[in-house]
């Protein structure tokens, strides 16, 4: 018995085979970019992308036979609208990073209404606003999940799981139901809107792919990471680090008791939905990460792949007294300022490339224990070991830099992609491939366990991220 899983990121999506032994077989991959017609537009061909799951998924079921569920992991609060009769979208797909809604979240904040430009609640309004201004048509919504879910359904299934509907903005305090006063007030018709379902469930089949096999699982893909990272009990918390980084933690089935934001700047989040019900997290996020590396590597030309990092950060001892702060795009939790910048402090004459690149490294480590301090302190709890993967993962340097920072033991997943191993997990529990999540879950060891060496200056460091708040005084002043 295998899992099929379809897992569609920002840049590309793939299909990979997951045995009952939790083992990843093989990786079907599409490249799928965005494209920016206008500064701070992000969108995407929908239709190219629910084309692009289906060959992927029937290419992994042509090699290794029918499978017996697929789950779904996916970019979280993209948004998609199409023609409910033909499939078709009818406007582009809206990327999560999208910012043509600022002016929109902005008024509605006036009427006391909080929407973030990132959540798909304005840039559903938009969508609807361009295809359909008199909400006539009979379209549906969707986040990426369910276009790819009605995609492998041929149409018979229109939904979305708690962790996907949690960020849209759309839902109620708890994330069990659309807030219709909210759509009312968007003019978003009820009926566009999909079924709220388990993120471990079996949902129907997909007649789509050869053999019909069951659709079980739907998770957004921080939330598949943390699964898939064994982060089940409260505590339990693992970062990714990509382009930029996401800190999740497990907090019980029980909602943080703050609205929006907590204190320290992290999100309560829909870790995930089973039979037992719903599952309650923290979310922690970084602006920037696996950016700064291509920020040394397209436009510094230090190094010629990232990869190169490692070997030359390692050939020196330390950073030489170099700080950075990685805030090219701005900071994220704990301070949630648009207006910051990055920073580089403590270049001397003697300053080389290695240090720079060290001090990279060392820079978004001290990010990332930016980030597990403020869950701990929103969350009321103490996370002993820190899971981590994506890309900048597999930088040993980088490892040990987050492992010095944090001042605790960091676990490495055995995978790039944990997300993959959560979507898969969710599916095959509920298809009865292992009796429990937990039991799923335990199968996910980390490739290695990285211990921290040397105490780091915290105290400097946030006298370094300090310096490089508030630089774009307009961009500051933004608070969404």
């Amino acid at each position: 018995m295998s899992v099929l899983v379809v897992d569609v990121g920002t840049s590309g999506l793939r299909a990979s085979v997951v045995t009952a032994e939790g083992k990843v077989l093989q990786t079907y991959y599409r490249e799928l970019l965005p494209e920016s017609p206008a500064q701070g537009f992000v969108q995407f061909d929908a239709a190219a992308m629910g084309a692009a799951a289906l060959a992927v998924a029937s290419e992994a079921i042509e090699a290794h036979g029918a499978m017996e569920a697929v789950g779904i992991a996916n970019q979280r609060a993209s948004t998609i609208l199409w023609d409910r009769a033909t499939g078709e979208p009818v406007g582009p797909g809206i990327g999560w990073q999208d910012l043509r809604t600022v002016g929109m979240c902005l008024a509605l904040r006036s009427e006391g209404i909080r929407l973030a430009p990132n959540q798909s609640a304005t840039k559903l309004a938009a969508l609807l606003d361009m295809a359909d201004p008199d909400r006539s048509r009979d379209l549906c919504f969707g986040t990426v999940d369910s276009y790819v879910a009605f995609v492998l359904s041929s149409g018979t299934l229109h939904v979305t799981d708690h962790t996907n509907a949690a960020v849209t903005g759309l839902v109620t305090r708890d994330a069990t139901r659309w807030d219709l006063e909210l759509c009312e007030r968007l003019r978003i018709p009820a009926s566009v809107l999909p079924e709220i379902v388990l993120s471990s469930g079996e949902l129907g089949p997909a007649p789509a792919l050869h053999g019909a096999p069951t659709i079980a699982g739907i998770a957004g893909d921080q939330q598949a990471s943390l699964v898939g990272q064994a982060c089940l009990a409260p505590g339990g918390a693992k970062a990714t680090f990509g382009t930029g980084g996401m800190l999740d933690c497990s907090v019980g089935p029980l909602r943080p008791l703050f609205e929006r934001r907590g204190h320290s700047g992290t999100f309560p989040i829909v870790a995930w939905s089973d039979s037992e019900g719903i599952h309650y997290g923290l979310e922690a996020v970084m602006l920037s990460a696996g950016t700064c590396v291509e920020w040394l590597r397209d436009d510094l030309g230090v190094v010629r792949s990232a990869a190169e990092t490692e070997a030359l950060a390692a050939s020196v001892d330390d950073s030489a007294g170099v700080v950075f702060v990685p805030a090219l795009l701005g900071l994220g939790t704990p301070v949630w300022d648009f207006g910051a910048r990055g920073a580089l402090l403590g270049i001397t004459r003697g300053t080389t490339a290695a240090h720079v690149v060290r001090a990279v490294l060392e820079g978004i480590a001290h990010r990332g224990a930016d980030l597990l301090e403020a869950v701990e302190a929103d969350g009321g709890l103490s996370v002993e070991v820190l899971k981590v993967d994506g890309g900048m993962s597999s930088n040993r340097v980088f490892s040990q830099a987050l492992a010095d920072s944090i001042g605790r033991p960091v676990a490495v997943a055995a995978v790039t992609e944990a997300t993959t191993l959560g979507a898969a997990f969710l599916a095959g529990t509920a298809k009865g491939l292992w009796s429990s999540l937990a039991e799923a879950a335990g199968l996910a060891k980390p490739r290695a366990v990285v211990a921290p060496r040397r105490r780091v200056d915290r105290a400097r460091w946030l006298e370094a991220r300090s310096r490089a708040e508030r630089w774009v005084q307009e961009l500051s002043a933004l608070d969404f």
